[in-house]
């Protein structure tokens, strides 16, 4: 069996990114993702772009379309993946679901800029029966998964204690990893703004803020974005140290030992392990998983209601800003 699909979008993560890599062992796009995939079959893409959908055309072999709704008419998709701005996912959602009724959505995270859109696509998917998936691609790696499970099993013991390291702004790039620290450590209990920030590109905020959830605390801390990206998380428990690096291309545990030298101390084992992770190809990880929910099996997919909260967790930051 295979699922058909539209891209609405034709960005750098709707196309761009890997447009050049012939590489099958980098996908990191949603075209790529579903042209490889042998259970995805793309049917076509939209995007207001003539050029856009051009590339599209000779790179895909498949029809693009400058409008939704006569994308929706004539191909009635399984799956929709919204790769459009931020700001028009809303209104992408509901034209979607005026003119066709998918298995499901993909939409980009974050779900909107406000608090009220974001309800609102939430909402319109579960009055239509549509899934919900908002691409917190991450949640999909093994690497991921595997720290999840460990933190879940005990081995890697709570309470957490932590730092995130992000840059390019925190609904943008920050919500990441605010949506990652939620799949790991759970619910948001609290907050404290340390630094109001400044704002990314003249839009996003960038605070430093101390966040406390279920299983332990996190600072997250900006970086500034136009001198390096940089994505890192440690993780420190009573069990060892998560190094989670480069946007989790490289993931790192060390465990507990007793020092050999003083033996009334512990100390973290010079030799780490290493959790293997699959990031290199985060969006075909993704089609996987997809996959998985549509044939009702276990899926680690962020849903709606998942994007939802970590939308209310931000929002509720923000706001708090002076």
């Amino acid at each position: 069996m295979t699922y058909s699909c539209l891209i609405i979008g034709l960005g750098q993560v709707g196309m761009g990114y890997d447009i050049t890599h012939n590489d099958n062992q980098l996908v990191l796009t949603h075209c790529k993702a579903l042209s490889i995939h042998p259970m995805f079959e793309i049917l076509g893409a939209v995007d207001p772009s003539i050029e856009k959908r051009s590339v599209f055309e000779e790179h895909y072999g498949k029809k693009g379309y400058k409008d939704i709704v006569h994308a929706m008419e004539e191909l009635s998709p399984d799956l929709v993946i919204i790769s459009s701005p931020t700001s028009s996912h809303c209104k992408v959602v509901k034209e979607v679901l005026n003119n066709s009724k998918p298995l499901a959505i993909l939409c980009e995270k974050p779900l909107a800029y406000n608090l009220t859109d974001a309800k609102e696509i939430v909402q319109s998917c579960d009055d239509a029966g549509v899934h919900l998936i908002v691409n917190y691609h991450r949640r999909s790696d093994s690497g991921v998964i595997e720290i999840k499970n460990r933190i879940s099993s005990g081995s890697i013991a709570s309470p957490i204690k932590g730092v995130v390291w992000y840059s390019k702004g925190f609904m943008n790039n920050g919500s990441h990893f605010l949506n990652l620290m939620q799949f790991w450590l759970g619910s948001v209990k609290k907050h404290a703004i340390i630094s109001n920030g400044r704002l990314w590109n003249n839009k996003d905020p960038e605070p430093d803020v101390h966040i406390e959830f279920d299983k332990g605390s996190i600072v997250f801390r900006a970086v500034w974005e136009e001198m390096y990206s940089y994505y890192t998380a440690e993780l420190v428990s009573s069990t060892g140290r998560i190094f989670y690096d480069r946007g989790g291309d490289f993931i790192q545990w060390q465990e507990t030992m007793k020092d050999p030298k003083f033996n009334e101390y512990t100390i973290l084992k010079s030799k780490s392990e290493i959790i293997e992770n699959n990031m290199n190809r985060y969006q075909y990880n993704v089609a996987e998983h997809i996959i998985k929910m549509l044939q009702e099996e276990k899926s680690s997919l962020c849903n709606g209601i998942d994007a939802l909260e970590t939308q209310k967790v931000i929002h509720k930051i923000l706001s708090s800003r002076d």
